[in-house]
């Protein structure tokens, strides 16, 4: 089958979900561009900014959801199990469940003045929904935490020459973030001028490679605990804002040249579209559904929409094109990175994979599928890009438990909250286990979206609004995730893996509270309905 022809069927039905469906859920939460967002009503300077313009918080919202899920998880999905489940699940799941999850998260955020879906839980559904369910974010955000910190590492070992482009965007971007909001200087030139200087670094980074030895792996896990420490602390329009935005032209870029690509060599789909139901990574169903943990639904995109983008959102008027809208170009990326490997490399994929790892065979793919253009250095290219967004995936995620630790552990000093994080996510990353955290990372993060969709739906219900457009995606969603973690847990505990099987129990055992709360209060509503 041609990579073309999925493009543009896939391409076809994003705009017409954004066109029309996103439509409807604009219409149900009534938006309205002349009501002032928290952003602007509660200024302090540190969280709440409201961002210089609407581009500018779509990188950071974008470069934050992104992260390497959406690269990862369908790699590893087309791997074990075909492309074309992959696919469809992909495109169905950024429709109707992912757009709709981030899209909902955010603006029910920026209505309950910024608070986190956590806190509104208390709200809507009890105080104890709100403990539980931070409870259950915060577990899944130090798995986030490490399973990131080890990718990034690892990333950094096998490929020296992108350790100057990726680091080297840190301080690029504190210099991009003081013209922006210190000298107030003009959008545009400074945008053109930070993209000018990561040019050069990424030339400089593929010729001055940075390799620290043996013991490099553990090395580099202490300086991206320690990055995390420091930039979760920072105030968002130091470093956080302009580092996600001029990542988020990285992103296009990549997803740009992939898709020209494309155009150019037309490959053709030779992996099988179909290989077993039952793999290495488990049977198709409900595996699929949290291997890939990003591109067609994830619980962190609403922590990061509740957490830190509704804190900067300047006006409603945007929440769709940020929500929603990033939602399917996240979508996007994961299936050029199906394509990339399904069309792009020839062989032994499995062979490759096992090998290589995820990271570096979507590498791989990619600089095939872009050798018209990108020449040799496609692959390189891919890894510097992907690394970008795995950073920052890193702070946000330490920055929003962060909050979560304050609120749940009544710890007012930020130091000392954010040091038992990255102390925590940290020991984790270290144990060497992300393969097999991986599969526990993407249920919890699965079953985050369906807890989120169900304190959304109780919102709406609580406000005398439509429900099914979140409520059913939350059943579908939390099935799902269960059955995925009761799978799991069987491997564990045959393996003899304790302390994954203890944190799948606590998952299963937290969201089935949280389930129970939110089925008591659909009691409590029915009962009111009939007085």
């Amino acid at each position: 089958m041609s990579s073309l022809v999925v493009v543009c069927i896939a391409g076809v039905l994003f705009f017409l979900a954004y066109r029309f469906y996103a439509k409807k859920l604009e219409g149900l939460w009534q938006i309205n561009p002349q009501r002032p967002t928290p952003a602007v009503s509660k200024y302090n300077g540190v969280d709440f900014v409201p961002a210089k313009n609407w581009l500018v918080l779509f990188g950071h919202h974008f470069s934050s959801i992104a992260g390497a899920g959406p690269i990862i998880g369908p790699v590893i999905a087309v791997v074990y199990w075909g492309w074309l489940p992959a696919l469809i699940w992909v495109i169905l799941g950024a429709i109707f469940i992912g757009g709709t999850h981030d899209f909902s998260s955010l603006i029910v955020s920026v209505r309950e003045e910024a608070n986190s879906v956590a806190n509104i839980s208390s709200k809507v559904v009890s105080k104890n929904a709100k403990i539980i369910f931070s409870l259950f974010i915060w577990l899944a955000l130090i798995l986030v935490i490490s399973v990131f910190i080890h990718l990034c590492a690892d990333t950094f070992v096998k490929e020296p020459r992108i350790v100057l482009p990726s680091l080297g965007l840190i301080p690029t971007a504190l210099f991009v973030g003081f013209l922006l909001y210190n000298l107030k200087a003009n959008s545009f030139l400074t945008t053109i001028l930070g993209l000018l200087v990561l040019a050069c670094l990424i030339i400089l980074g593929n010729l001055i490679p940075i390799s620290l030895g043996k013991d490099s792996l553990i090395i580099w896990s202490f300086i991206l605990i320690l990055y995390s420490y420091i930039a979760s602390i920072t105030p968002v329009q130091i470093l956080l804002q302009p580092r996600d935005y001029l990542s988020s032209f990285l992103l296009f870029f990549g997803a740009g040249a992939g898709l020209i690509g494309l155009l150019i060599s037309n490959p053709k789909l030779s992996y099988s579209f179909y290989t077993h139901w039952r793999t290495e990574a488990g049977i198709l169903w409900p595996m699929l559904c949290v291997t890939v943990a990003c591109g067609a639904i994830s619980g962190f995109h609403s922590l990061i929409s509740s957490g830190t983008t509704s804190k900067q959102l300047s006006s409603e008027r945007y929440a769709k094109r940020i929500g929603y809208g990033g939602m399917l170009i996240e979508g996007l990326v994961a299936i050029l990175a199906i394509l990339a490997i399904s069309a792009g490399i020839k062989g032994d994929l499995l062979s490759i994979f096992k090998q290589t790892g995820p990271i570096a065979t979507f590498g791989r793919g990619y600089g095939e599928i872009t050798a018209p253009l990108l020449r040799g250095f496609g692959s390189f290219i891919a890894i510097t890009i992907l690394n970008s967004f795995i950073l920052t995936t890193l702070d946000t995620a330490t920055r929003i438990a962060r909050y979560i630790t304050e609120e749940l552990f009544k710890i007012k000093n930020r130091y000392l909250s954010t040091l038992i994080i990255v102390i925590s996510g940290g020991a984790l990353a270290l144990s060497g286990r992300w393969s097999r955290i991986w599969p526990v990372f993407g249920a919890a993060n699965q079953l985050t979206a369906s807890l989120a969709l169900f304190v959304v739906t109780c919102w709406l219900l609580l406000n005398k609004k439509k429900t099914l457009f979140t409520l059913i995606p939350a059943v579908f969603m939390l099935f799902v995730t269960v059955s995925a973690l009761i799978y799991q847990s069987l491997s564990y505990f045959k393996n003899k893996d304790y302390l994954l099987l203890g944190i799948s129990g606590v998952l299963v055992g937290l969201a089935l509270f949280m389930l129970i709360e939110v089925i008591l209060k659909f009691k409590d509503w029915a009962q009111n309905a009939k007085r």
